[in-house]
């Protein structure tokens, strides 16, 4: 029994004197090559946590002029403003849309595709007659908004509402690609995650289909 020990203990001896010697005798070539092979393996996941975003854009004041230029009010029902930052967007919104109500300017509303009018929040409520098309994320789709917007000679759009991320991303880039210049003041739209509205301010000034299309504002930059 003792001598069936000493055996095995001898074999894990040489075994772990075999992985030594082969990790000292590898190469530098051989570790480079290694670390390639890790990197190349990697993904954007795996370096998610050491990538620095990018400087915050400016955000610029702008001109409007009334009779060419809309107000998009997109999915603000109340089942979908009960997160602090939606509910916050709407005091922000109000006093943009008793704007353009004053200057006679166009107002649209988007509702979700089961919304119905009541569910809009009371301070934004449409007065009769207002526009509202309902749809999925981008309120271009199978609706008549690009007739709505045509038929008043509407060639600027800004656009608030929830979620950043979803309808103002969707429903901002189907303006830009439709040749609508686009105003998006910052403050008034909405996610209940921060980082969505960020990257929504990003991908706006970014993307290859609204870089050129969009500013950036927020609601006292506004000029009427």
């Amino acid at each position: 029994m003792r001598h069936g020990k000493e055996i095995k203990a001898l074999v894990i001896g040489l075994m772990f004197t075999v992985f030594l010697t082969g990790c000292m005798n590898k190469s530098p070539e051989n570790a480079k090559e290694e670390q390639a092979n890790t990197k190349a393996d990697q993904t954007i996941v795996d370096e998610w946590k050491g990538i620095v975003p990018p400087a915050p854009p400016e955000l610029k004041p702008v001109t409007v002029d009334s009779k060419t230029t809309a107000l998009l009010i997109l999915d603000m029902q109340t089942a979908l403003c009960k997160n602090p930052r939606s509910t916050a967007s709407i005091a922000k919104i109000t006093p943009l849309l008793n704007e353009a109500r004053e200057k006679n300017m166009a107002v649209v509303y988007s509702l979700t595709p089961t919304g119905k009018t009541e569910d809009i929040v009371p301070e934004l409520k449409p007065i009769p007659n207002s526009p509202i098309v309902k749809s999925s994320v981008d309120k271009f789709y199978n609706t008549n908004l690009d007739k709505i917007l045509q038929e008043r000679g509407i060639k600027t759009v800004i656009i608030t509402g929830t979620a950043a991320n979803g309808a103002v991303l969707h429903t901002a880039t189907g303006a830009s690609l439709r040749g609508y210049q686009v105003i998006l003041p910052v403050e008034g739209m909405s996610s209940a995650d921060p980082y969505a509205e960020q990257y929504t301010a990003w991908h706006m000034l970014n993307a290859p289909g609204t870089r050129n299309k969009v500013i950036l504002t927020k609601v006292s930059l506004i000029n009427f």
